[in-house]
């Protein structure tokens, strides 16, 4: 069986990090595990990191998401192309949606079935490998761009380096 890369767990929780490592070291050939979030990007800078499992909640107490949310936005803004899922036993879907607005591959929630867990893992991978056409990706970035601008059509153009028509004909295309 063809093993897929390095793939980065953080959860605060030691008992959790074992039970992901355990279930998922046959998927891949090496795991990190991370009991403090404060690490990734130091982590990330130091290794090639494949994909990422982000546990939502850190502060003691806490179930909002915001940790997952705040730590999500630091490894895309870091790491664009890296696929990360996030895990938590606080199951929103306003949190999901929030999620995947805000580039998140998937979202899983606790406790996981291993092997749902480790196909949506290699369906995240799988879709970095997949290269698109230049239309999709413009189209992408428009859409990346407008919703940064909530709409906005004028300054979603400004952002781009285009004018108004122009980003108003891409649109229509």
């Amino acid at each position: 069986m063809n093993k897929y890369g390095t793939l980065l767990i953080v959860d605060d929780n030691p008992t959790i990090l074992t039970a992901l490592k355990y279930a998922l070291q046959e998927t891949f050939t090496t795991i990190i595990t991370l009991s403090r979030p404060e690490e990734i990007l130091r982590t990330m800078a130091q290794t090639v990191v494949d994909a990422v499992l982000l546990d939502m909640n850190f502060t003691l107490g806490a179930n909002t998401g915001q940790d997952g949310m705040l730590w999500l936005r630091a490894i895309k803004k870091h790491h664009p192309q890296t696929p990360v899922l996030l895990i938590t036993a606080y199951a929103d879907v306003g949190l999901a949606v929030k999620g995947l607005k805000n580039g998140a591959a998937d979202f899983i929630v606790k406790p996981w079935d291993n092997d749902e867990l480790t196909h949506r893992l290699k369906d995240a991978l799988d879709k970095v490998d997949q290269v698109m056409s230049l239309d999709q990706v413009e189209s992408a970035h428009i859409q990346r761009a407008l919703d940064h601008c909530h709409g906005n059509l004028t300054k979603a153009a400004e952002l781009l380096g285009i004018s108004r028509q122009t980003l108003y004909n891409k649109i229509k295309k």
